[in-house]
């Protein structure tokens, strides 16, 4: 058995359970929505459907409507309790801008219930990294993107949440971090899936809090649970707990303790026509991928 494996039930419970909490802790997610934003005024766009693939609690498909205000704009979350505060959110824009609500769909992205060639964009912001098969996710979005369509998506990188990691060394018979997928990895990724020379880069998002319970009632809020196989199922003891504490108070720096978010920006184009066969000149047939680091 794959020790980091997404139990997908238990994904959909806790974002069900977080739907009511979710905004208030949801500090770097709605930064990170933020600066999805403002990549995607540097693209020129009309498109007719916008699928926003983990929609959350529909901040961003709100942002997408208004932007794109002759679009309609589906709105896919694994858990109903999101895409019930997606739907009130809605509600709200059309009594205030008059504008019509969108779909609602409740859906894994790994299997897209849409047909092919049907939707322009898919934006996905901090989604992705709940889905157990990248390949798989990726396949399916260029499936259902019509050519020419854009695919736009943030997720995390493998930095993220490294002192957790660290701290919960304690206990080394279980897994306590989910495994996050390398930025050079998801490039490859998205080039298996027939892609067009994708453009990725890497930002790191540090917050400070006062004590390991605040990381991990921020975790829970938003709905972050241990999802993996591999976690114990239990409930942990007290000498787990204080030597976790202990652990992470290593990292106390200016008297807060960091919780460290690597995240991956993406996008890419599906090809207005079938990918050519590999050129000879080419190295193994591949295609290029822009790569940026950030400090």
């Amino acid at each position: 058995m794959n020790e980091y494996l997404i139990d997908k039930a238990r994904v959909r419970a806790s974002f069900d359970r977080a739907a009511s909490t979710y905004d208030a802790a949801a500090v770097l997610q709605a930064e990170v929505r933020s600066r999805m934003m403002s990549r995607l005024e540097l693209v020129k766009l009309a498109p007719k459907v916008i699928l926003d693939a983990g929609c959350g609690t529909g901040h961003a498909s709100v942002e997408l409507m208004k932007r794109f205000a002759a679009s309609r704009v589906i709105s896919l979350d694994l858990a109903w309790g999101m895409l019930q505060q997606t739907k009130a959110s809605q509600h709200w824009l059309k009594r205030t801008l008059g504008l019509m609500p969108q779909s609602l769909l409740c859906a894994d992205i790994e299997n897209l219930p849409l047909q092919s060639d049907s939707v322009d964009v898919i934006w996905s912001n901090l989604a992705v990294q709940w889905c157990n098969d990248l390949d798989q996710v990726f396949t399916e979005t260029e499936r259902v993107l019509q050519p020419g369509g854009l695919l736009m998506f943030s997720t995390f990188g493998p930095d993220t949440l490294k002192e957790l990691r660290q701290a919960a060394s304690a206990d080394p018979n279980h897994v306590h971090v989910s495994r996050f997928i390398d930025m050079h990895d998801i490039g490859d990724a998205l080039v298996r899936a027939g892609y067009s020379a994708p453009v990725l880069d890497v930002e790191h998002f540090v917050l400070t809090y006062d004590d390991v319970l605040g990381v991990m009632r921020d975790l829970k809020a938003i709905g972050a649970h241990n999802a993996a196989a591999g976690r114990n199922k239990g409930l942990q003891g007290k000498g787990f707990l204080t030597k976790l504490t202990q652990n992470y108070e290593h990292f106390r720096k200016d008297g807060k303790l960091p919780a460290t978010f690597e995240v991956v920006y993406g996008h890419a184009w599906k090809p207005e026509t079938s990918r050519a066969e590999p050129s000879s000149h080419s190295l193994n047939g591949s295609m290029p991928i822009t790569i940026h680091r950030r400090t």
